[in-house]
C-alpha cells in the first residue's frame, strides 16, 4: 500500500465527517435535551388609566377581579385634583368581556361630591355571582388634608359597600356598614385594598385595617349570609396594614401585610379559626418590600389541579418602589422559588387575578422612564412565569 495515500485518507475522513454534520438538518435542543417547544409569549400589557387623561389628575390603588362569568373588573381611585390620598377621589372602573383583550370606557362607580373615596376592595360570591365592592369614605370639608386626617380623633371615616348582580354593568348602593364592623376607639376602618376571598365553606372575607391614634392594625370582616350582613373578625398585632389573604390547603388563613414591625419584609399572620383570632406577626425573609401594598391570591388547588400554587406580586426591593415582580409558591407560601420581573422601573401597588382561561392578570401602578403615571393591566401565562418549567398539565 502506498503510505502517502494511506496518510492522506486519514486526513480526509475527519473532514468528510464534519462536512456531513454541517449538512444535516438543524435541530434546537431544549433544557432537558429534547426539542424546544414554541416560544412562550411575553406578557401583554395595556395601559387602562393614564394620569391627566379622562378628567383626573392621577389614578391609584388598583383592584382587579374576575367574575363567575369571566368578566374582568378593574377598579381604581380617580384622584381629581391632585396625587393626594385625601382629596376629591372617586371610584372608577373598566370592564373586559374577552380576557383583557379589549376594555369598556371608564365609568364612575361612585362619587360623593368632593369627598375622598379610597381603597376599592372587591370580592365575588361564587354561589350567587354577586360582586361586592367596599371602600372608605372621608369628608374633605371637615378634613382638608392628609395632615388633618392624621391629627383627627374619634371616628373620621365610614365603610361603604356596593354590589352588582350583572358583572359590574350596574351597581346598587352604597350602604354604610360602619356600625356593623367598627369598634369603639377606632379612628378609621379601611378595606384592603385589592380583593377579598370566599372560603370553601362559603364565608366572604375582606382583609382590613384600622387606625387608633397613629397606630395601624390589621383585622378582617366577614359575611356568612352572602353579603347581606357583615361582622367584625379578629385583629393581628399592631403596626401592620394594607393586607391581603388566602385560604391554605388545610383551611388555615394566611394574612400578608404591609409591615412596619420589620420594615423591608412582608408580615405574615395565620388563623386556624376562620379569622376570629390570629397568630403573632412574623416576617417573610423572601418577600422583601419598600413598605408598600402587595397582592396575594390562590392560583390552583389540588385535587382539582395537580399542584397547589399561590401567586404574589409587589415591588421587590427594600428601599424603592421599582421592580414589579410576580412570585410563585408550591408549598402554601412557605417558600417562593419562582420570581419573574414584570416591570423593572417605577412600580408600586398591584392586584392579581386568575382569568377564566387560567392566564394570570396583574393590574399595577407604574411610571416608566419619561412617561406619566399610569395603571396597567398585564396578562401572562404560567409558562412565562416559570420559563417553561411548569404548566397546568404538569
Amino acid at each position: 500500500m502506498n503510505p502517502i495515500r494511506s496518510l492522506s485518507r486519514l486526513y480526509i475522513i475527519p473532514f468528510v465527517i464534519l462536512a456531513g454534520l454541517f449538512l444535516l438538518p438543524s435541530r434546537s435542543v431544549g433544557r432537558k435535551g429534547g426539542p424546544a417547544g414554541p416560544a412562550v409569549p411575553e406578557p401583554v400589557q395595556t395601559d387602562l388609566f393614564i394620569a391627566h387623561e379622562g378628567g383626573f389628575h392621577a389614578y391609584r390603588i388598583p383592584a382587579l377581579i374576575t367574575t363567575t362569568k369571566g368578566t374582568l373588573l378593574a377598579f381604581v381611585e380617580g384622584r381629581k385634583d391632585s396625587f393626594s390620598d385625601h382629596g376629591h377621589n372617586e371610584i372608577l372602573m373598566r370592564r373586559s368581556l374577552d380576557n383583557g383583550n379589549t376594555w369598556t370606557p371608564m365609568q364612575v362607580v361612585k362619587r360623593d361630591g368632593t369627598n375622598a373615596l379610597n381603597n376599592p376592595t372587591a370580592v365575588v360570591d361564587r354561589d350567587t355571582g354577586t360582586v361586592w365592592l367596599l371602600f372608605v369614605r372621608t369628608s374633605t370639608k371637615r378634613y382638608k388634608s392628609n395632615e388633618d386626617v392624621a391629627r383627627a380623633t374619634g371616628r373620621i371615616s365610614d365603610m361603604w359597600i356596593m354590589h352588582s348582580n350583572d358583572d359590574g354593568a350596574t351597581w346598587a348602593g352604597p350602604a354604610n356598614i360602619t356600625k356593623e364592623v367598627n369598634q369603639r376607639g377606632w379612628n378609621r376602618i379601611i378595606p384592603g385594598p385589592g380583593v377579598g376571598i370566599q372560603l370553601r365553606n362559603g364565608r366572604l372575607m375582606i382583609p382590613c385595617n384600622h387606625v387608633t391614634g397613629k397606630i395601624n392594625t390589621d383585622h378582617i370582616i366577614y359575611s356568612d349570609d352572602h353579603g347581606k350582613t357583615w361582622r367584625l373578625g379578629g385583629s393581628t398585632d399592631d403596626r401592620t396594614d394594607e393586607d391581603q389573604m388566602v385560604e391554605l390547603a388545610d383551611g388555615t388563613l394566611m394574612l400578608n401585610s404591609r409591615n412596619y414591625r420589620d420594615k423591608g419584609h412582608r408580615g405574615i399572620s395565620l388563623s386556624k379559626d376562620a379569622g376570629l383570632t390570629w397568630s403573632p406577626v412574623t416576617s417573610d425573609p423572601t418577600l422583601i418590600e419598600p413598605v408598600c401594598e402587595a397582592s396575594l391570591i390562590r392560583y390552583t388547588l389540588s385535587p382539582a389541579f395537580r399542584k397547589n400554587r399561590l401567586l404574589f406580586s409587589n415591588p421587590a426591593t427594600q428601599d424603592k418602589r421599582i421592580r414589579m415582580t410576580v412570585r410563585l409558591s408550591y408549598d402554601e407560601g412557605k417558600t417562593w422559588p419562582v420570581a419573574k420581573l414584570l416591570n423593572p422601573e417605577s412600580s408600586s401597588y398591584s392586584c392579581l387575578t386568575v382569568l377564566h382561561d387560567m392566564q394570570i392578570g396583574c393590574l399595577y401602578e407604574r411610571a416608566d422612564h419619561g412617561s406619566a403615571q399610569k395603571v396597567t393591566f398585564a396578562r401572562f401565562s404560567l409558562e412565562w412565569l416559570t420559563d417553561g418549567a411548569d404548566s397546568l398539565g404538569h
